[in-house]
């Protein structure tokens, strides 16, 4: 078995950005040559990101485009928020969106065909855990604007008619913040106000009331529950004495809708016991 010197380890690993242990690994199985061990890592690296394809991604960061009358989202995922804020990663989320930006395909396996998928790979390997891809996501209207918090991990868009980009990018960062759930009161779904009252029934103050003072009890409340909850009806994060109504009104223009995401957000994250997780690797 041929010896692997600290120094070939050290530039496998400014050529590849792996681990130390696995650089190791390749070139003691490539004889101490680093252009087969890296061709040899290269060959594997198809194999290592579906290894880790099962693992779940639920951290990562958002990516948004703003362009003549569109804007373009996509979330990148990673297992953890350190492995996001790598730079490689980055770079990578930066290619996605803007290969969104161009082609407008939002469909993921079509987006990343060819060289974006190759790009993930790589990632993976680098990085050493799942990468994923998902929501990309288009939105065309008059007037279009977007913000993306500084974290990374909140963004909406909105959609305008009339109005500038300014106008509909401070809705958006109102978005951000406050969450609405509808534009108006009316878009409010049947499911989602059926689910409230039955909330509000269960209330205790509700108990032993005749059926007529529940009704008007639950009227009110319903309608502070919409009021609450539809971005016109919202008092304005930057302005609060201004609803963001009123604030569209004042700026020409009318909403049409919002798209916010949030990363994780519908991923469901396995609870793990990370002391038995670390003994059950010990012991094997």
């Amino acid at each position: 078995m041929a010896t692997v010197s600290a120094a070939q380890v050290k530039e496998l690993r400014e050529r590849t950005g792996l681990g130390m242990m696995e650089c190791k690994k390749a070139l003691t199985a490539a004889g101490g040559d680093i252009d087969q061990a890296i061709e040899d890592l290269r060959k594997n690296s198809g194999l290592k990101a579906a290894k880790k394809a099962d693992r779940t991604a639920a951290e990562g960061k958002l990516r948004v485009i703003v362009g003549e009358g569109n804007a373009v989202i996509v979330e990148i995922n990673s297992e953890t928020d350190f492995a996001a804020g790598d730079a490689n990663f980055g770079a990578f989320a930066d290619k996605v969106v803007a290969k969104l930006a161009e082609t407008k395909e939002a469909d993921v396996a079509a987006l990343m065909a060819g060289d974006l998928e190759d790009a993930r790979e790589a990632l993976v390997q680098k990085i050493g855990e799942n990468i994923t891809v998902r929501r990309p996501a288009i939105v065309e209207a008059e007037t279009v604007g977007a913000y993306l918090h500084s974290n990374g991990k909140v963004a909406c868009i909105v959609a305008l008619k009339g109005g500038n980009e300014e106008l509909a990018k401070d809705i958006a960062m109102h978005v951000t913040a406050s969450n609405p759930r509808v534009v108006r009161g009316e878009d409010m779904p049947a499911d989602v106000l059926e689910k409230e009252k039955e909330i509000i029934k269960a209330q205790p103050d509700m108990a032993g009331k005749p059926d007529e003072i529940v009704e008007k009890m639950m009227g009110g409340r319903i309608k502070k529950f919409l009021k609450e909850n539809s971005l016109l009806e919202q008092p304005f994060v930057k302005n609060p004495d201004l609803t963001v109504g009123q604030l569209a009104k004042e700026g020409g223009a009318e909403v049409i809708s919002f798209l916010r995401m949030e990363v994780g957000e519908g991923i469901e994250v396995e609870e793990t016991d990370f002391a038995a997780e670390v003994a059950a690797q010990l012991k094997g």
